[in-house]
């Protein structure tokens, strides 16, 4: 798919399809106005007759309007135009791309970006126009021996701005909606593919590819002597069921490659001057668990589908890091994943056991199934020799989550109220939000253990997503963190709409842009 920018009269456009909006009650956009006019009031005879009220999510295709040398027009009803809001905005896109798929149409003009969305310019528009579009014709048939027959698909959807002074705007937002585009689409393969593909050593394989593509971005591969040797007994415990053995994946992604160190801060050398920027990187922990039963404390058949998307959070941060390189961002990420499959077996952890994890402290294992946070803890104290200056964590941790969110909304636990903030506002512009959910000290009695530091689920296990972070925050005490549970986002696990959904890419590299946009100000 191929997107563009480009500036012009709605009225000489030569294409096969011009997508332009109308409001309640039948009232034409600017340029739905400047098409009717070509056409010698076509348009507005048509709405007269009833054809189309302009109410959200109406659309209507016209033929051959006269004098509009395009073949083909889309009108998409947009609703009440003071109500034209955030997700009223996506809505309309959605309908109108859908509709002009379903023509022959192989390039479409959108005039949408005419419309007023409160407090969003051109640029959030044109990002979530493509972010949608490829939403739209994203599919995952890999694996089918028979294709559905594609029909003569969309090529090209250009987008138009009002000046040529917007165009070098309008061409950034091109090239960051389609990183972000390409990148959920990564995170979506990776999660979509089967478990007896997609192992530990599978995602190692694409860690390693990604540092061959990109000249900025280093991986690192840790086997499973490597991660004993770190003394990191929780992962172990986890993999320890498994015929495919674990691994410790390190990217880093380094954007700052020139600074100068002052003593208020260090500075980083960009195209256009000196900006102030910490060279202490950004750091993303993924879950990386390709499978999981529940171990010795194991699943029923039901439970088990779906448990292919336990990696969705190592997926995100492959993604996360991709869209970095290819945009960029004068940024320093590293991105760790610990992966492993958990298993049952006469060699699996049994509950009760009780491991070492890598910062000295020893987990009673009470249930085998409360495997995610035991593969982040060592992970997150691993993050220490980084000397980050945050560090967040993506996991489909809990269906505790699920039950308080749903599955709109990702829980977010931080033991900072200013990353917490960041996040929720990213999180608000790209539309991948998520909620702040408390992390107080009242929760921790819940995971005392008589046998050992801490045990791995609560007793009693009420508020379950706030005990998992609980659990997590006993880790991280020496930087800045935030928790992103993402088991209620991160995929769809039943029914026909079953898959990956990306999230939360789109809001990890929102919160990205937002910290590249405090350095260049």
């Amino acid at each position: 798919m191929e997107f563009s920018v480009k500036t012009g009269h709605p009225e000489k456009q030569r294409t096969n399809c011009i997508i332009a909006g109308v409001f309640e009650t039948r009232r034409l956009t600017t340029i739905a106005e400047r098409l009717d006019k070509a056409s010698d009031g076509h348009i507005n005879n048509l709405l007269r007759k009833g054809d189309l009220e302009g109410k959200a999510g109406q659309v209507l295709l016209l033929h051959h309007v006269p004098n509009i040398p395009c073949d083909r027009v889309v009108l998409v009803g947009c609703g009440r135009e003071r109500e034209l809001k955030d997700k009223e905005f996506r809505d309309i896109i959605k309908k109108a791309i859908q509709a002009v798929i379903q023509t022959n149409a192989i390039e479409a003009v959108c005039f949408l970006t005419e419309l007023n969305v409160k407090s969003r310019d051109i640029r959030w528009k044109i990002k979530q126009a493509i972010e949608i579009t490829s939403e739209i014709l994203y599919t995952f048939d890999t694996f089918k021996s028979k294709k559905d027959k594609e029909r003569r698909a969309l090529r090209r959807l250009i987008f138009t701005v009002p000046t040529r002074r917007d165009l070098p705007n309008g061409e950034r937002a091109v090239l960051e909606g389609q990183a972000i585009a390409n990148s959920i689409t990564l995170a979506k393969n990776l999660g979509n593919l089967p478990p007896n593909i997609c192992t530990p050593i599978y995602l190692a394989k694409e860690a390693e590819n990604l540092a061959l593509e990109f000249e900025s971005i280093s991986a690192a591969i840790l086997d499973e002597n490597d991660i004993a040797a770190l003394k990191m007994g929780a992962f172990l415990a986890v993999a320890k069921g498994s015929q495919f053995p674990p691994r410790l994946i390190t990217l880093e992604y380094r954007g700052c490659k020139e600074h100068t160190r002052t003593i208020s801060s260090t500075k980083v050398r960009t195209k256009d001057g000196v900006h102030p920027q910490t060279i202490q990187p950004i750091v993303l922990v993924g879950k990386g668990i390709t499978f999981d039963t529940g171990g010795n404390s194991l699943k029923t058949p039901a439970g088990m589908i779906g448990m292919k998307y336990d990696m969705c959070g190592a997926a995100a941060v492959l993604a996360a890091i991709r869209a970095a390189a290819t945009l960029e961002l004068p940024l320093n990420i590293v991105g760790v994943i610990p992966t492993a499959e958990n298993m049952p077996g006469n060699q699996a952890t049994r509950p009760e056991d009780i491991v070492t994890s890598m910062a000295g402290i020893t987990i009673e294992i009470l249930n085998t199934d409360a495997e995610g946070r035991l593969i982040l803890c060592d992970a997150l104290t691993y993050c220490e020799r980084f000397d980050p200056d945050v560090v967040i964590d993506i996991a489909t941790l809990t269906g505790a989550c699920i039950a308080a969110l749903g599955h709109h909304t990702s829980g977010l636990f931080s033991n900072h109220n200013t990353l917490a903030n960041d996040l929720f506002n990213a999180g608000i512009t790209s539309g991948d939000r998520c909620w702040q959910m408390p992390l107080w000290d009242e929760y921790q009695d819940a995971l005392n253990s008589n046998f050992a530091d801490i045990a791995n689920i609560g007793s009693p296990p009420d508020g379950g997503a706030i005990l998992a972070a609980s659990f997590l925050s006993h880790f991280t005490k020496r930087y800045h963190w935030a928790h992103l549970d993402v088991a209620g986002t991160a995929c769809r696990g039943t029914g026909r709409d079953r898959g990956a959904t990306g999230r939360p890419v789109p809001l990890i590299i929102q919160y990205l842009l937002d910290r590249c946009s405090k350095i260049t100000k």
